[in-house]
């Protein structure tokens, strides 16, 4: 198994990790995705003058974690890329049953936060943000804990509240 210690050596091998897993909707994000991956690893090696050599099968795993982080970001703000897929037909984009049940399900998450305690919903607005729970904490400089347990609690009365309203998980 190969191993690589210098920045650019890494980089090509994140470049062909990233070119190899990405799925075409996400290709205006590849060099943001190769950059975060890079960063990932730097900050776990050390950027020092050591360089730790790192396997091949270690860079993929990184790549494929950024990957799907950024796969779930991009599910969970219903993001969707300016142009369509070159294969997609735009009668698949602009479905009215989908439209619909989006903004059925908007206004219940809406009402569903606003009926949330203050700490919760702020909690869970910047974790639906993409945020995780660390950075929650950071952000509305509270202790690790009190953010763990505002996101947390909130969630789980986020799902009662959207299940009282006829929303399940599938």
């Amino acid at each position: 198994m190969a191993t690589h210690s210098a920045p650019e050596q890494i980089r090509q091998v994140l470049e062909r990790a990233v070119a190899r897993l990405c799925p075409d909707w996400l290709q205006s994000s590849r060099d943001d995705l190769i950059q975060t991956a890079m960063l990932r690893i730097l900050e776990k090696h050390g950027s020092g003058e050591e360089n730790r050599p790192v396997n091949s099968s270690y860079l993929y795993k990184t790549a494929h974690s950024v990957m799907i982080d950024e796969i779930r970001r991009v599910q969970r703000r219903g993001e969707t890329p300016l142009e369509t897929a070159p294969g997609a037909k735009e009668s698949d984009t602009e479905n009215p049953y989908q439209a619909t049940v989006g903004e059925s399900i908007s206004a219940a998450l809406r009402i569903c936060l606003s009926r949330l305690a203050r700490s919760r919903r702020l909690g869970v607005t910047l974790y639906l943000q993409g945020h995780r729970v660390p950075e929650v904490a950071q952000l509305l400089g509270w202790q690790s804990k009190q953010a763990d347990n505002s996101v947390y609690r909130g969630l789980s009365d986020l799902r009662r509240c959207l299940k009282g309203r006829g929303f399940e998980p599938a």
